[in-house]
């Protein structure tokens, strides 16, 4: 749910602004088969186990959006894709309230298995919230920030970063740099969420 929502409204945004291609390809689907990205759900998923990573980390296929579409590519571009990242923050906010509720049914078996999953939801939201916004492009992050600075340098730096981008991100997540990096942001972002809920310590 949290992969294949996050695309959609990548895809949905992109529609918005003037893009039909997801729409036009079927990625506008719910179902979770039109998602599916070999290395992205399936061999980083089974790598980061086999390294008893402290994350289980893994993506979606992207949903293509073409630009020249957009009615203005570089802010629409932006937007579409923070809608991402945002989308993950409104499902933790979501399941933390899912949580809250579930936490005021008492202690029966079912209200511990939602509590659980609904804190399972939260955490892995938050996780692919503050992973996507790196700056680092293909990442979310790295192209909300190329495509809010102006020409120059810098730009162009990020533009020839983009094809090496997914490899640097695979290096760094196998080198468990990424779990120092993102921990901080992760506890802060699911403190304010969960209190924002009325969940009580979990």
């Amino acid at each position: 749910m949290a992969v294949t929502l996050h695309e959609v409204a990548h895809g949905r945004a992109a529609r918005y602004f003037g893009d039909r291609t997801a729409e036009a390809q079927g990625r506008l689907s719910l179902n979770p088969l039109r998602h599916v990205d070999p290395v992205g759900t399936v061999l980083v998923p089974l790598v980061l186990l086999a390294l008893s990573s402290p994350f289980l980390f893994g993506w979606a296929k992207p949903v293509p959006v073409n630009p020249r579409f957009l009615r203005r590519p570089r802010q629409d571009m932006a937007w579409v894709a923070a809608a991402g990242p945002a989308s993950n923050i409104a499902m933790a906010i979501g399941w933390a309230f899912v949580l809250s509720i579930a936490q005021r049914q008492g202690g029966g078996a079912a209200a511990q298995l939602i509590q659980a999953m609904a804190f399972t939801g939260v955490w892995f939201n938050v996780l692919l919230a503050v992973f996507n916004m790196l700056p680092i492009p293909p990442l979310d992050g790295g192209r909300v920030l190329a495509n809010l600075m102006p020409p120059g340098p810098t730009a162009r730096l990020l533009d020839r970063i983009e094809p090496w981008g997914l490899m640097i991100v695979l290096v760094l997540l196998m080198s468990g740099l990424f779990s120092k990096v993102l921990i901080g942001p992760i506890v802060v972002l699911m403190d304010l969420i969960l209190s924002m809920a009325g969940v009580q310590q979990f």
